[in-house]
C-alpha cells in the first residue's frame, strides 16, 4: 500500500490501491457544531453559517474500471436519483472522459439524519473517479464541481474542520488541535434536509405575519452572530461551559416539534454525561460531547433501542 500516494481529500484514509486498480477511500460523516439561517435568497436556497467537523464513522466508497458508469448500494434509491451518481456523470462530462467506473457504496452513515452521509459519499466519489480515471484535476477544480451537485459536498473536499459559509459553497478551512469523543444518537425517524428548510420557513413566515402586515419571503431571517474565534478556542480548549452557550440550530425547533424523539434524547444525555449536546444539521441525529469514551459507552447503552456511535471528531 503506497501511503504516499496523492489524496486530494483531508483525512479521507488512504488509498487502498493504485489507479490501475480499484480505488477505495473513506467518506465520513460531519456534525454541525453550530447551524444559523441567515438569509432566505431568492434562488429557494438559504445563506447559512455553519461549523462543520468530520467525524470518524465512515462510508467506504469504491471505484472500480467499467464502460459505463454505474452505483452500487444497498439502499433503496433508483441509481439516477442518488447523488454519487450525479457527481460521477458531472465529472465525466467535464473531463470528456470516455472511460466509466462501477462504484460501490458501503453504507455505516445513516441517511436522513443530519450527517452529510450523501454529500460525503459524491465528495468522494469525485476524488475516487479522479484518481482512478488519471485526470489529475486539483481539488479547486473538483470544489467547483461540487457546488454544482449539492450544498454540503464542497465540505467535504475542505474538510476535516471549517466555517461554512452562502449555501454551503463558502468554505474556510480551520486548525483545530484537540479532538472531541462524541456520542451520536439517531432515533428511528429520519428527515430530508429539504423538509427540514421547509418547514422553518413556513414557521418564520407565519411568526413574520403575527407582527406585520404580511409575510417575509426573502432576505435576512436573523442578525445574530457566533464568535468564530471563540468557538475554536473553546473546542480547542476543551472548554465545555463556553460550548455550552455557544450551540444552537436553527432547525433543531421544528425538527423537534415534529419528531419529539430528539428533544428527548438531547436531555437523556444530559442526564446520562453529556457536557454539551446538540441536534446535526437538518436532523435527526442528536450528539453528545463527552469527557471521555468510557462515559460516552456508558450513555450509548442507556440510550437503546436508538442507534449510537461512540467517535470523535477528526482533526
Amino acid at each position: 500500500m503506497n501511503r504516499k500516494s496523492p489524496v486530494p481529500l483531508t483525512n479521507r484514509g488512504d488509498v487502498l490501491h493504485s489507479r490501475r486498480y480499484p480505488v477505495s477511500l473513506r467518506a465520513p460523516a460531519k456534525i454541525n457544531w453550530f447551524l444559523r439561517i441567515i438569509a432566505k435568497r431568492k434562488d429557494g436556497y438559504h445563506d447559512i453559517q455553519s461549523l462543520m467537523q468530520c467525524v470518524a464513522l465512515y462510508d467506504i466508497i469504491t471505484c472500480k474500471p467499467s464502460d459505463t458508469v454505474d452505483v452500487v448500494c444497498d439502499m433503496d434509491i433508483p441509481m439516477r436519483d442518488n447523488i454519487v451518481y450525479a457527481a460521477a456523470s458531472r465529472l465525466k462530462s467535464y473531463a470528456s472522459c470516455r472511460e466509466g467506473a462501477v462504484i460501490e457504496i458501503e453504507k455505516h452513515i445513516p441517511s436522513g439524519a443530519g450527517l452529510g452521509g450523501g454529500s460525503s459519499d459524491a465528495a468522494t466519489a469525485l476524488a475516487g473517479l479522479n484518481l482512478l480515471w488519471g485526470l489529475n484535476l486539483t481539488n479547486s477544480e473538483l470544489g467547483d464541481l461540487a457546488k454544482e451537485i449539492g450544498s454540503d459536498v464542497p465540505f467535504f473536499l475542505n474538510g476535516p474542520f471549517a466555517l461554512v459559509e452562502g449555501r454551503g459553497d463558502r468554505i474556510r478551512p480551520l486548525k483545530i488541535r484537540s479532538s472531541a469523543v462524541i456520542l451520536l444518537v439517531k432515533p428511528q425517524q429520519s428527515v430530508s434536509t429539504a423538509w427540514a428548510y421547509a418547514a422553518f420557513d413556513n414557521k418564520n413566515s407565519r411568526s413574520r405575519e403575527d407582527s406585520t402586515s404580511g409575510p417575509l419571503k426573502h432576505g435576512k431571517l436573523t442578525k445574530k452572530t457566533i464568535d468564530i474565534k471563540l468557538f475554536c478556542q473553546a473546542l480547542d480548549g476543551r472548554n465545555h461551559d463556553i460550548l455550552r452557550t455557544m450551540l444552537v440550530n436553527d432547525l433543531e425547533g421544528v425538527v423537534a416539534g415534529q419528531f419529539p424523539a430528539v428533544r428527548e434524547i438531547r436531555n437523556k444525555l444530559g442526564e446520562t454525561g453529556a457536557s454539551v449536546s446538540a441536534m446535526s444539521g437538518s436532523g435527526t441525529t442528536v450528539f453528545g460531547v463527552f469527557r471521555t469514551r468510557e462515559m460516552a459507552e456508558k450513555s450509548a447503552e442507556a440510550m437503546k433501542p436508538h442507534s449510537c456511535w461512540v467517535v470523535e471528531t477528526l482533526t
